[in-house]
């Protein structure tokens, strides 16, 4: 008997264990996954793209390029995030989206050290371009990659590990390259594409494995159509890239210049805005897995309306402190909300899911770089009015809302 039990109990254990450590790897695994997504959105977002703005003074007075030529620099990276987003799938096709990743975390960090000698201005705009290039690119197929091998309760979450490399890069920009620059302009550069280098090299095994679907040519799929709520999403998150420019572009500028305080007090609002962007995703993230992304996206659109706005009602600095943070926070913060509520309208179809969220990357940087130059346009013919940027920006997002609620009093009706 005693020996029988023996070998009961020795048959038992062994099935008993599998399941607990199979559960452990898994949960490390999505880490994995999320850690290497955080690094290529802060290498192909938060670097290539914002860690340019504190670089710009240095570039003028290096007499590297003149002030206008940097405005058109700067051009370049947001259309390359456009040609990126619309080339992300087409690439993924041909190449797999795990290799496409890799590729474009290499070319950041190519770039960094291709801008590091001012060869002309064709050379840099470029590079400028190229590095736009990676982020459209990343930002499409990162979280694609990521959230399939991730389970729903924990997509939100992930999502917003994922993006939180934009508001790294954003704090960054306002800490790191001030102390690259006491080195040297062209030893900035080096110094950004080490860490990109490192970040790269750092994330390249913690990639989930290439499956078909990553590979498989998107036309191979079977074409779903799209519903109404998800080609509604697209406005609506359009509308909200709208509503971003007004503090992503003229926050510095309008406390500096615009309330006179000065370029210092500027910078420490930018400051904030990027702690903000650091917490953004994490936070949006975890209400979206607690509640479900279409109510906390309703309430992301009115949080952030109230912050866009809040200047039109108050320049007191507290006012101004919870602007630049609320903001900055829904920076990056909304991408995981939007990405969990195409799961949400798109359930069954990972190709479909991929495709919704590529034409939504691509929406928000059109309606990005129109509203920059088109707040830039009205900013010149106003005469500097910041508050009327602020206005329209807090409209774009107030349109977001009014969407949301109207489709949640229609779609049930047609159901």
């Amino acid at each position: 008997m005693t020996n029988t039990d023996s070998k009961r109990h020795v048959e038992t254990r062994p099935q008993q264990r599998p399941g607990s450590a199979s559960q452990q790897t898994s949960s490390q695994q999505t880490w994995r996954y999320a850690v290497a997504g955080l690094s290529a959105s802060l290498v192909g977002l938060g670097l290539a793209r914002f860690s340019y703005t504190p670089l710009i003074p240095a570039l003028i007075a290096a007499k590297w390029f003149s002030a206008s030529d940097v405005v058109y620099l700067g051009a370049a990276n947001l259309a390359g995030y456009l040609a990126g987003a619309l080339a992300a799938r087409a690439v993924a096709s041909k190449v797999g989206a795990v290799r496409a990743l890799r590729a474009m975390m290499l070319l950041a960090t190519l770039s960094f050290f291709a801008s590091s000698a001012p060869v002309s201005f064709t050379w840099f705009f470029g590079w400028r371009f190229l590095s736009g290039l990676t982020g459209g690119i990343i930002m499409v197929l990162a979280a694609s990659v990521v959230l399939p091998h991730t389970s729903p309760a924990k997509r939100g979450i992930v999502g917003g590990v994922i993006f939180s490399g934009v508001g790294l890069g954003v704090a960054a920009s306002g800490t790191l390259v001030p102390l690259l620059l006491q080195q040297g302009l062209q030893q900035s550069w080096y110094g950004l594409g080490v860490l990109a280098a490192v970040l790269t090299l750092a994330s390249w095994w913690n990639w989930p494995a290439e499956t078909k679907g990553d590979a498989a040519p998107s036309h191979q799929a079977k074409p779903h159509r799209t519903s109404f709520a998800a080609r509604a999403l697209l406005v609506q998150y359009g509308l909200n890239a709208v509503a971003l420019v007004p503090h992503m572009v003229f926050i510095v500028d309008f406390v500096a210049r615009g309330l006179g305080q000065g370029i210092a007090a500027g910078s420490r609002y930018w400051v904030l805005y990027g702690l903000g962007a650091i917490v953004g995703p994490l936070v949006t993230g975890h209400l979206g897995d607690r509640s479900g992304f279409g109510p906390a996206l309703r309430a992301a659109f009115l949080i952030e309306a109230a912050a866009v706005l809040l200047p039109t009602v108050s320049t007191a600095p507290l006012s101004l402190i919870v602007s630049s943070v609320v903001v900055g926070g829904f920076t990056p913060g909304i991408v995981p909300l939007v990405l969990g509520r195409i799961h949400e309208l798109v359930p069954h179809s990972t190709e479909q899911q991929r495709a919704t969220w590529s034409h939504a990357t691509t929406s928000f940087a059109l309606f990005q770089a129109a509203a920059a130059y088109g707040f830039s346009w009205i900013y010149a013919q106003t005469g500097g009015d910041y508050l009327v940027l602020f206005g329209l920006g807090g409209g774009a997002v107030v349109l977001a809302l009014a969407i949301d609620l109207g489709l949640a009093l229609i779609v049930p009706r047609r159901s």
